[in-house]
């Protein structure tokens, strides 16, 4: 599968396994996100080690966030280009330290203290952190949910 296909993929599985438990209302939101460099797909590490490997070949380096979402039945995905700045291992070394990667798709969280490895962006910052939000907004709206408002179409 592509990433974009994978995301999409694991998306709708994680939802399906909710959907089961939920209510006829309730509305099932799931998220899943991938790195791509090089045609590899990074998930989480499997350890510190991996996470070593990883980072490595994204220091320095231009690499595509894959993010899919699903919303009830509806699933859809979004890119978004990270370049990240080259770094000593030593830098690398003292991040995975922290603990934060072990649980990021290319073991790296852009949110907390990963953002010093990422000198630039093109396309949505929330798609990286793993839940695009505008996406997700007008997903919702499909379903009669306005965020903006906290109601239901026809409802405040």
């Amino acid at each position: 599968l592509s990433p974009a296909q994978l995301v999409e993929v694991l998306s709708r599985q994680k939802a399906e396994e909710v959907a089961v438990q939920a209510g006829p209302d309730d509305v099932v939101i799931a998220a899943d996100t991938v790195v791509a460099v090089d045609g590899a797909v990074l998930g989480k590490p499997r350890d510190p080690a991996d996470a070593a490997r990883m980072l490595s070949l994204l220091s320095g380096r231009a690499h595509t966030v894959y993010t899919g979402v699903t919303v009830r039945r509806g699933t859809f995905s979004r890119t978004t280009a990270v370049c990240f700045r080259p770094a000593a291992r030593e830098e690398l070394l003292a991040y995975i330290a922290t603990g934060e990667p072990m649980d990021k798709a290319g073991a790296y969280g852009i949110q907390g203290r990963g953002c010093v490895l990422v000198e630039g962006i093109d396309g949505n910052y929330h798609n990286v952190v793993g839940l695009p939000t505008c996406l997700l907004a007008g997903m919702l709206r499909q379903v009669g949910i306005d965020v903006l408002t906290g109601g239901q179409e026809g409802r405040p």
